[in-house]
């Protein structure tokens, strides 16, 4: 397969890249152990790999076993798997996150574990719900007993969400806001496993045409290396709580990126465009923060500053309690009731509303 690894992005993207974190600043961070969920990840094994480079002492959750096998043996080759303890199980599991702490007393939490593919979970709302909101509830909670910080990974299609997984992304944004802790809102990452340009470069290595939703589709682009430039900063700001956003200025079409791949990776070949339709979930354009959000600051870290509304904790809490008690017995209606009112901007797509109107239930007090 053509590997995405040859290309080069800063060509496509046309701008510097965002600035790296200072050595300081990496130093400050890894005086004590950190933890990172969703290890196994396109970015979370970036970061962890990342931070052992610096010597950092890293506890790494992920609960894919196949993915968490091979974060271990990426370690291993390194020679650096004395640093890190590894731990296949959910970021959900209250019980194992309090062995974690309790025994590795980690400072710093990364929360990158999350359900992220729109079309999939459009159809799956109750365990998108389970492991992007809940479960960072509990990681939240765990954090707060032992006094370490998180840092949540989060998307721009948490602004103004079409889609369950953005809403459920915008509900976790609250969760670790109220609680004191930091929110990175990223854009769409090249080359991270699911991404779209790993769907061109499957494309073209097996001779198709490039599917495109939509000509007017466009999103912001970050490399890997970016966005764990843009978590190492977050991590290292001291004012709390903080919901950042990288300092982009330009969003890319999504067909210019398809153009770019077919040239890089196939420069030789004449590759067809095929536009197919919005899928349930899809927005034409994303964007960074949203109408009731206000930019204020933009560091040199390449990090924007967003001040961002949430709800009062205890509202909070009391939704969230509801929103557990619903998805426990199954009941979708309730739950995206709740979720609706979690996020007020959020517009479900049908596909949602027809599959939890399918799930009859009582209507609980949100």
């Amino acid at each position: 397969m053509l590997a995405c690894d040859s290309v080069h992005w800063q060509s496509f993207l046309a701008r510097s890249p965002l600035p790296s974190p200072s050595k300081r600043s990496i130093d400050s961070l890894i005086e004590r152990s950190i933890l990172i969920t969703g290890a196994g990840g396109s970015i979370g094994s970036a970061l962890a790999l990342r931070l052992a480079v610096h010597g950092a002492r890293l506890i790494l959750l992920e609960s894919s076993e196949t993915a968490l096998h091979e974060l271990q043996q990426a370690f291993a080759d390194r020679g650096a798997d004395d640093r890190a303890a590894f731990y296949l199980g959910s970021a959900g599991d209250g019980i194992l996150l309090n062995e974690i702490f309790a025994v590795h007393r980690p400072h710093l939490a990364y929360h990158a574990a999350a359900f992220k593919h729109v079309p999939l979970l459009e159809e799956q709302p109750l365990a998108a719900i389970a492991n992007n909101v809940l479960a960072t509830q509990v990681l939240v909670a765990a954090a707060s007993v032992h006094d370490a910080h998180i840092v949540l990974l989060s998307t721009d299609k948490a602004v103004a969400p079409a889609a369950v997984m953005g809403a459920t992304k915008r509900a976790a944004e609250q969760i670790v806001l109220v609680n004191g802790s930091t929110v990175l809102r990223l854009g769409n990452v090249l080359a991270s496993r699911g991404s779209v340009a790993e769907v061109f470069a499957e494309q073209i290595d097996a001779g198709r045409s490039l599917t495109v939703t939509s000509p007017a589709a466009r999103r912001y682009f970050i490399t890997v290396d970016e966005a764990v430039d843009l978590l190492l900063a977050a991590a290292g700001d001291r004012v709390k709580p903080s919901l950042f956003v990288p300092d982009l200025h330009v969003s890319h079409y999504i067909v210019d990126l398809a153009r770019f791949m077919a040239r890089t990776l196939a420069p030789h070949r004449k590759i067809s465009l095929e536009f197919t339709h919005l899928r349930a979930g899809d927005k034409e354009s994303e964007f960074l923060w949203s109408a009731t959000e206000t930019p204020f600051a933009v560091g040199a870290n390449g990090l924007v500053r967003v001040d961002s509304p949430s709800l009062p904790t205890d509202q909070l809490e009391r939704m969230l309690g509801n929103l557990q008690a619903a998805v426990d017995l199954r009941e979708g209606s309730t739950a995206l009731t709740i979720l609706c009112k979690l996020v007020p901007d959020y517009t479900p797509s049908n596909v949602v509303r027809t599959l939890c109107s399918r799930l009859e239930s009582p209507v609980h007090d949100a």
